[in-house]
């Protein structure tokens, strides 16, 4: 086996446990993990960022592909961190006023398209068959559900008219498909977190086998062992109860 990925199974197996830790109580190797992760999460968003946007996107067009006009955003961008600069803050706005104006007109279009009309296009289209004339059948049965989901859910959050009569009913039934999508979501979720559990579990016990050193066995006899020390060393700081 390559010492890369047995120096690799040691340092999962070791950050594994010192998650895994945190269910005893909030410790030093919790901490320890949590900060690496943290630090090491930052660090390469900022080292990603940096060549996404200055070297991709602003030094390469600029230098190879003569597109200068680029410089306009870079001059933009760097007008932004004069919010640091109390007394030139104020150039500030005119990069903010110009990212809201842009960002707000290239967004609203896109945002209209694909979460109204792309929306009302996907539920009713299944209603109908081919050239317009309507079907029956399972594909036909939900999208009939989906629209009165739709529909009754839309109808919940309507708050302009009282709620009285078909109105209340259809906003009971609104309430119903809320429901049962929040309980979907919320079960999902809850199985997806499960999944990573039983992932870390099943890299734990291969990372116990003799093919990697005992790395997971070795390293929870460190980290007991460490707890234990750590344990014992604050309850001798700790001042005795009055």
């Amino acid at each position: 086996m390559a010492t890369s990925v047995l120096i690799g199974a040691w340092v999962a197996a070791g950050l594994t446990l010192c998650m895994f830790s945190f269910l005893y109580k909030d410790n030093p190797f919790f901490r320890f993990g949590e900060h690496l992760y943290v630090g090491i999460s930052m660090g390469y968003t900022i080292v990603r960022i940096y060549y996404d946007v200055m070297v991709k996107s602003l030094y390469a067009p600029v230098t190879q592909e003569g597109k200068w006009w680029f410089l306009i955003a870079a001059v933009l961008g760097l007008l932004v961190l004069t919010r640091f600069i109390p007394k030139i803050s104020w150039l500030s706005r005119i990069s903010f006023a110009v990212i809201v104006g842009f960002g707000s007109g290239v967004a609203i279009p896109r945002i209209i398209s694909s979460n109204i009309l792309q929306q009302v296009q996907g539920t009713l289209r299944p209603l109908l068959g081919n050239n317009g004339q309507s079907l029956f059948g399972m594909a036909q049965l939900n999208a009939l559900l989906i629209l009165t989901g739709v529909v009754t859910v839309l109808v919940y959050f309507f708050f302009s008219i009282e709620h009285k009569g078909p109105i209340r009913g259809m906003a009971r039934i609104g309430i119903y498909f809320l429901m049962i999508n929040f309980g979907a979501g919320f079960g999902y979720t809850v199985m997806a977190r499960m999944s990573l559990l039983i992932g870390r579990f099943d890299d734990l016990i291969l990372f116990g086998s003799r093919e990697y050193g005992y790395a997971s066995l070795v390293l929870l006899g460190m980290i007991s062992f460490g707890l234990f020390m750590w344990e014992r060393g604050r309850t001798r700081t700790e001042p005795p109860p009055d």
